[in-house]
């Protein structure tokens, strides 16, 4: 008998939606561009509403309104503004979220890059140990070959849950206000030399 093993982390909804839906920015920058921010914000929030960090989203928890996220989106997007090529690299992520825990003195979280390059075996074993220790994990995908992630290539989007079965692990997505179940193999072998990654968010001691 083949033993299962999933989790899924809780969430939050805006306005009836499993997280933001990048669609709903007005501002045509975010709308096309803000991907990497939403993950941030939607991290943070996570962060706050599970983790206790009240320093990192400044209004009402309990319900989470589109207008406050929009206020608070354009406080965290001078972190990471969208721009022509995208945040298309690790570092720029780190750095950015980096600067601002910093200035919400928020010192008991830190974030590090794992490279698309790493294996797939050592990217299933990291997304388990986070989202074990309840923790979020970005993702970034650059380019795919497969049609099926289109809608997420060049793209950042969230992994909050696991379900392993036998050789197949699936990832929870989070993604333009909803989520979806893909197989991590998949999504992880890109068929390009370009890869993205996963940012490791750390609890410090």
């Amino acid at each position: 008998m083949v033993k299962e093993m999933k989790k899924e982390l809780d969430y939050f909804n805006v306005d009836g939606k499993y997280g933001w839906d990048q669609n709903d920015f007005k501002d045509l920058w975010m709308n096309k561009g803000g991907c990497a921010c939403v993950t941030a914000c939607d991290s943070f929030i996570y962060m706050r509403k599970y983790m206790g960090k009240d320093k990192l989203y400044p209004y009402d928890i309990d319900r989470i309104t589109s207008l406050d996220y929009i206020d608070f989106s354009n406080s965290v997007k001078p972190y990471l503004r969208p721009r022509i090529t995208g945040i298309d690299r690790l570092e720029i992520y780190v750095d950015g979220v980096s600067e601002f825990l910093e200035d919400m003195d928020e010192h008991s979280i830190s974030l590090s890059e794992f490279s698309g390059d790493n294996s797939l075996d050592d990217a299933k074993n990291v997304v388990k140990s986070q989202i074990d220790n309840g923790l979020l994990v970005p993702m970034l995908v650059l380019m795919h070959k497969n049609p099926k992630y289109r809608d997420f290539s060049w793209h950042w989007f969230l992994l909050t849950g696991y379900d392993e079965e036998g050789d197949k692990f699936l990832v929870k997505v989070v993604s333009y206000g909803s989520y979806r179940w893909f197989d991590l193999k998949e999504l992880w072998n890109t068929g390009y030399r370009r890869k993205g990654g996963l940012i490791l968010f750390n609890k410090n001691a």
